[in-house]
């Protein structure tokens, strides 16, 4: 089985810092001799035969070392050989281990937390939030203790960090902030699941509950999605034309659109590196040397011996360019593959020192950014960075077919890694497929689209079927209502209305193209009939004649539907522009809120 087809880039981070903790040479494979030497270390020593025993186990192709291709499968083992690794690790990194403290967790579940990352994230909230008054109850934070956890369990944090990331994602006329009670804490933490899930971090296993009572592991872990998101902003060509100077020879703005954010930082580091001699490879062990930031104002300490020291001397000089953060100098040492990404992304976004060519458009639409952030707040795996190229091989499709209840005979994909011979027909036979399944499992209209319009990217075609998966998602959490069907538009409608009259509203719609829809006064009254006096009517435009008061009224309209437990994916701007399919799924989610079927 091939391991890193089935885990997520950041997964695949994680357990390269286990191997590299190992790995004490770094030649790219773990000895007999390094094991022996950890766990003498952590006081957990094993006699010979018992090492080699362990490595035997593990040593796939029998060549008497363990490679990662192999650790991979270690790290996914539940067997006392894989527990061992796990544990002694834990020892050696400086992870703290905890219980099984999540609700949806197995009993005896052990979940690890990064000491390092506490530290770091304490300490950047801290400098990003000290001048907010509404979080002067809560910073700073001390980072040498768990006080980060329970920084995090009224929401207003959790909303400001979201802000930071992406501005203007929550109203702060939404956000409770004076005389917190339980029941307010809670509308501050749906506001900020529900508003992180919107921007496309993984929130399916967070609950309230959790975040109020500061489960670590699952604190961290929505910490730091949320961070760097904020980070990777600007780290695209929709944002930054500038990165088209790190086009190679022979490439075109398509081959460039197709790498991560953390690909591209990578090929921008290089880049600078390459004008003095040097490259990296990645963010952990080519980072943790503490050679690599020559973006320095004075070299002195570049030919120091000591890592810990040379390190030391380059975040003095990054503290000059306002960029220390995240790291220490330990840290660097250590190769902490997140915190090395999190600090060489700081760089980037104050000194990118790249020439703006001229002016091109390589960008996506709202429409495209709003089904890109459904799809990565489901979990899908690659995470979607760019929804054309991310999406050619189908495998993202038919993990959504999955996600809306449409069986996928799996057996029937082909799965990477793709051979450079034959890569691009396997590719369109899973676009074939997803077309297929659309047409006659999910009951699709995809008249005119083939598996090599998904291939190429073709933007309506392929919009096409990716709106009827996000609307088909939306709508099934209204199944009840029709015994199993999905619910029509006329059925989501008079809802509407019968809960608006019920209520005591004088707002009405008559379809999802209605232009009254433009003003959010239908959205927000009932949102209002929904939870009762939840509105506060001083805050709406009445008349909304301008488009500046229209997008006021959205924006607020927006915040308070997540705020009362919504799941809302769509922007104000879809709202102002009355966008029917978007209004559709605003209306469908307000709906299985009013229902409590979310």
């Amino acid at each position: 089985v091939n391991m890193s087809s089935t885990l997520s880039q950041e997964q695949l981070q994680e357990i390269r810092e286990r191997f590299d903790a190992y790995d004490v040479d770094k030649n790219g494979h773990i000895t007999s001799s390094e094991i022996s030497n950890v766990l003498d270390d952590v006081g957990q020593s094993l006699p010979g035969y018992r090492i080699r025993e362990l490595v035997q186990g593990l040593d796939l192709d029998k060549n008497g070392t363990i490679e990662f291709s192999e650790f991979l499968k270690v790290d996914a083992t539940v067997d006392n050989v894989g527990n061992t690794f796990k544990t002694l690790l834990v020892k050696k990194t400086g992870i703290t281990a905890i219980g099984g403290t999540s609700t949806i967790s197995s009993e005896g579940t052990q979940h690890s937390i990064s000491d390092q990352e506490r530290f770091a994230f304490a300490n950047y909230i801290n400098s990003s939030l000290e001048t907010d008054p509404d979080c002067a109850h809560i910073l700073p934070i001390n980072p040498n203790t768990g006080a980060l956890f329970q920084a995090v369990a009224d929401g207003i944090l959790l909303c400001k960090l979201i802000n930071m990331s992406v501005p203007e994602t929550i109203d702060e006329r939404t956000i409770n902030k004076k005389k917190l009670t339980p029941f307010t804490t809670q509308e501050n933490l749906n506001l900020a699941l529900n508003s992180a899930s919107a921007i496309g971090c993984q929130v399916v296993n967070i609950g309230a509950q959790d975040l109020k009572e500061g489960k670590p592991h699952l604190v961290l872990g929505l910490l730091w999605q949320i961070i760097k998101i904020g980070l990777f902003a600007d780290i695209e060509l929709s944002r930054n034309e500038a990165l088209a100077a790190l086009l190679k020879e022979g490439e075109t703005l398509e081959d460039l659109m197709k790498l991560s954010p953390e690909e591209l930082l990578l090929r921008w580091a290089n880049f600078h590196l390459q004008k003095v001699g040097m490259t990296i490879s990645n963010f952990s062990g080519d980072i943790k040397v503490g050679d690599h930031p020559r973006i320095q104002i004075d070299m002195f300490g570049k030919n120091e011996k000591s890592l810990e020291r040379r390190a030391e001397n380059m975040l003095e000089q990054a503290d000059r360019l306002g960029c220390r953060q995240f790291v220490t100098a330990k840290d660097v040492v250590s190769g902490n593959p997140k915190l090395n990404l999190a600090f060489v992304a700081t760089l980037f976004n104050k000194y990118p020192a790249l020439t703006r060519p001229e002016e091109g458009d390589w960008g996506e639409g709202g429409e495209e950014k709003t089904f890109k952030n459904w799809m990565n707040s489901l979990g899908v795996s690659p995470h979607v960075h760019h929804l054309y190229s991310d999406i050619q091989d189908a495998l993202v499709i038919l993990q959504l077919y999955d996600k809306i209840k449409v069986p996928v005979n799996w057996d029937k994909v082909n799965k990477p890694p793709y051979k450079a011979m034959g890569g691009c027909m396997k590719k369109i036979e899973n676009c074939n497929y997803a077309v297929e399944l659309g047409k006659t499992k999910a009951g699709f209209s995809l008249v005119g689209i083939g598996g090599e319009d998904l291939y190429n990217g073709v933007s309506t075609l392929t919009l096409a079927l990716v709106w009827q998966l996000m609307s088909r998602y939306t709508l099934n959490v209204l199944e009840d209502l029709g015994h199993g069907k999905v619910a029509k538009d006329s059925v989501i409608v008079n809802w509407v209305n019968n809960s608006l009259t019920e209520a005591g509203k004088t707002s009405t719609i008559s379809s999802f193209k209605d232009p009254s829809i433009s003003t959010s006064l239908a959205v927000l009254d009932l949102i209002d009939a929904i939870q009762p006096n939840s509105v506060n009517y001083d805050l709406v435009k009445g008349e909304a004649q301008t488009d500046e008061d229209k997008l006021d009224n959205a924006k607020y309209a927006i915040s308070m539907a997540r705020k009362i437990g919504a799941k809302i994916y769509a922007l104000p701007c879809d709202l102002v522009e009355v966008n029917p399919k978007m209004v559709m799924t605003i209306f469908a989610c307000l709906m299985g809120r009013g229902m409590k079927k979310v």
